[in-house]
């Protein structure tokens, strides 16, 4: 029995799906608000994901066994990102009960001036992003204890996030070591170190701004400065073990990433250091973990793992302390993840129906000049990141979509893998229902929508590729072959 042949969708019934995905999430998060992760957002996302099916069925005759394809293939794609994302978990936790954190917040308190603090941890972050190739990486490990030095200062929670963020993409984007730069470069078909230096003209602009904005930030905002951190440090102090030794823990992490081992390699291994520095340092942190008075090997092992998978709450004696070092494991990790894997199946329908592909004709249409092409591109960049909640996804489909169309226009290759990095990698972390946005929101426990009008980097970054494309510095245009 023959089957007819699918209809290609037309774009307003594809931005059908997108439409009522919008409107679920806005009245998900008037309901919930931070809480929306915990169920909300994720029926949302199934329930825009059934529309999408419906009328890919109903409408233009898709099978479901296209469908079903289409999602696995995305759910496979972010299965590595699911499991970074529980040994971002478990290092959350192991770093906090081990003193490695604390540590770490302890000594920042006393170097870093609470004037200049903002500026001081986007450079750090953008500094260690830059060397390790890894926003995430950075955000979980050195993020972290800044957010906690940043909140024992007294500073708001999304002016902190905000200036981390910042860092950790800006260093992420222009890194040899970069899997987002090294994917954009190779799906444009430009050499990575040509791709970074043309980065340059758009990425370190932005960067000043944002590091001139963090700057006035931190000389305006009224924060509680000297006599919180002294506090803190003292209740740090009181209730941990602080020790230099403990900052072994992340040098060794760095220099696992130095030797460009996998990302999961590399964050189990800093588990298992901090688990070995746990034991070794903290020995009353884990029997307190594991609810007993002296350790032996069973309660010891109870407690080790506790911390990694499970919640953990240490009393300081400072309430706001408390907050600070309590860590929810890997468990706390699982909204999340559970947020991703609908939000891939979201992606699937809409890529597997076509109706992402009849989506990205539309941007085709606005494409004359030089501008319109930039504008276009980071703006499918931004687009893709929305429907597809999924950064790798957004950088292979624009990439793929204008490659054509530049060589056309006679642009060259590297104005493409640039626009591409200004807004599909920089924008992610911007959109809550994206696996960037979701992973960060969890990890520094900032709601995506408090840090991101903070992220100075990330917004400047589509903002400068446009104005660069329309005074046209340092742009070229080729010679078309007949």
């Amino acid at each position: 029995m023959r089957t007819k042949a699918m209809k290609t969708p037309a774009a307003w019934v594809s931005a059908i799906p997108l439409g009522v995905l919008t409107l679920l999430l806005y009245i998900v998060i008037r309901c919930f608000g931070g809480d929306a992760i915990n169920g909300g957002s994720q029926m949302a996302l199934l329930s825009a994901t059934s529309v999408c099916v419906m009328l890919a069925i109903g409408i233009y005759r898709c099978r479901w066994a296209v469908l079903e394809e289409a999602i696995i293939e995305n759910i496979r794609a972010s299965a590595s990102a699911i499991v970074i994302l529980l040994l971002i978990g478990a290092i959350a936790g192991t770093w906090m009960v081990s003193g490695v954190v604390p540590t770490m917040i302890y000594y920042g308190l006393q170097v870093l001036h609470p004037s200049f603090f903002l500026a001081a941890s986007c450079v750090i972050c953008a500094v260690v992003s830059l060397m390790t190739g890894s926003s995430w990486t950075t955000i979980a490990t050195i993020g972290v204890a800044l957010m906690g030095i940043g909140q024992a200062m007294g500073f708001p929670d999304g002016w902190v996030a905000g200036a981390i963020i910042s860092g950790a993409y800006f260093g992420d984007k222009i890194s040899l070591l970069s899997d987002t730069t090294v994917l954009a470069s190779s799906t444009v078909g430009v050499p990575v170190f040509t791709h970074i230096r043309y980065m340059l003209y758009t990425t370190i602009p932005s960067f000043v701004v944002a590091l001139g904005v963090f700057t006035a930030a931190g000389l305006t905002l009224d924060h509680a400065g000297a006599t919180s951190a002294v506090l803190y440090a003292e209740s740090l102090a009181a209730t941990f073990r602080i020790t230099p030794w403990l900052l072994l823990v992340p040098l060794a992490t760095g220099v696992l990433i130095a030797r460009k081992l996998p990302a999961i390699v590399t964050l189990f291994s800093a588990v298992v250091f901090a688990c070995v520095a746990m034991v070794a340092v903290q020995p009353q942190m884990v029997a307190r973990v594991a609810g007993v008075e002296s350790l032996d090997f069973l309660t010891g092992f109870k407690g080790v793992l506790m911390s990694c998978f499970g919640p953990t709450a240490i009393p300081t004696g400072t309430p706001q302390l408390d907050e600070l070092v309590a860590t929810r494991g890997m468990a706390g990790m699982l909204n999340t993840v559970w947020l991703i894997i609908c939000a891939m199946c979201f992606g699937g329908v809409m890529t597997g129906s076509g109706m992402l592909r009849a989506l990205t004709a539309v941007f085709l249409r606005f494409v004359r000049r030089t501008f319109s092409a930039v504008a276009s591109t980071v703006g499918a960049g931004i687009f893709f990141n929305l429907c597809t909640a999924d950064q790798y996804i957004s950088i292979i489909l624009t990439g793929r979509l204008f490659r054509e169309l530049y060589a056309e226009r006679g642009l060259e290759e590297r104005l493409l893998s640039r626009s591409v990095e200004d807004s599909a990698t920089v924008c992610s972390v911007l959109v809550p229902w994206n696996s960037c946005g979701m992973t960060q929101a969890t990890v520094l426990g900032v709601s995506t929508f408090v840090y991101m009008p903070y992220c100075i980097f990330n917004l400047a970054s589509p903002l400068m590729s446009l104005l660069v494309a329309a005074v046209g510095w340092k742009i070229h245009k080729l010679k078309i072959k007949n």
